[in-house]
């Protein structure tokens, strides 16, 4: 409850989202973007490392398979400090198919392996959840259009 609160005070005020668990294949399929929110539980001792290796790295290499951040966020916790991001896709299969080819990038395992021999673990747990708009949001995309 702790962590839904904290969570609450610094994601949830700048991005007001519905979700419910409730939610069938059918409509997931069907919905016109979704949202997934990432929240990576941080070590002290090693989150400004955390931080440069994301921004410096990891933003980098998804930009090159279209992953599109709305916005990021470190949420202070009882627990220690969390990196909170929110992520757009046009569907559920170009998120599952992106984040494998991410995953399986050769340059991201290189540096994961390289950080992690000098600094240690950077994370301890990561939440993740898909976000479908319902029909009655205000807003379609969160992404500004260029």
């Amino acid at each position: 409850m702790r962590r839904f609160i904290a969570l609450s005070r610094t994601v949830l005020p700048v991005v007001l989202i519905v979700f419910s668990t409730s939610i069938s294949p059918r409509a997931l399929a069907e919905a016109e973007v979704i949202h997934q929110l990432r929240i990576y539980q941080l070590f002290d001792n090693t989150r400004e490392a955390f931080h440069e290796r994301f921004r410096d790295h990891a933003q980098r290499i998804m930009e090159r398979y279209d992953f599109h951040i709305v916005a990021m966020w470190e949420s202070p916790t009882e627990d220690g400090p969390e990196f909170v991001y929110l992520l757009e896709w046009p569907d559920e299969q170009t998120m599952k198919d992106r984040w494998g080819a991410f995953m399986e990038d050769q340059e991201w395992s290189d540096i994961k392996a390289e950080t992690a021999s000098i600094h240690g673990q950077f994370v301890g747990g990561i939440e993740e959840r898909t976000l479908i708009l319902t029909d009655y949001s205000p807003m379609r995309s969160l992404l500004r259009k260029e």
